[in-house]
């Protein structure tokens, strides 16, 4: 997992749109194992909107404290959901999709975005994924 981090590191690059860097890296965290969905949410407002990402088509607008994402962004940090039929507020944009892991990416305490990462199986998410899609969540931060 710590060559995933290592490729995107690589390709980040403060020269190139936010957009451009943040769909390269959808794409790298695609390789993960046993997901169905990997992309970002983008803040405007009260809302997330919906960014580069890998997988079926998804939900394009979020309000702030709703469902697994915008509960991320409400309270700024990540949420591992080991059964999301267990998550009231859960915005089920995939019935395939069993558990998930939410990262809030902050610019000067403030979420600018999220990473939202689906499985297909139930408690998919580890620490391990926690450390890992933190680090790229705080590396990307720099970029907003």
């Amino acid at each position: 997992m710590s060559n995933v981090f290592k490729d995107i590191e690589a390709i980040v690059s403060k020269d190139i749109p936010l957009i451009s860097n943040i769909a390269n890296v959808s794409s790298l965290l695609n390789k993960m194992e046993d997901i169905n969905w990997v992309g970002f949410y983008l803040v405007k407002d009260d809302y997330l909107y919906l960014g580069p990402f890998q997988g079926e088509v998804a939900c394009t607008i979020i309000k702030k404290g709703k469902g697994v994402c915008g509960t991320s962004f409400e309270k700024k940090e990540t949420i591992i959901v080991d059964d999301v039929t267990k998550i009231k507020n859960h915005i089920a944009c995939s019935s395939l999709t069993k558990s998930e892991i939410v990262v809030p990416i902050l610019k000067e305490d403030k979420v600018v975005g999220v990473i939202d990462v689906d499985s297909t199986s139930l408690s998919r998410f580890t620490q391990k994924e926690k450390e890992l899609l933190e680090q790229v969540a705080s590396l990307l931060s720099d970029l907003f």
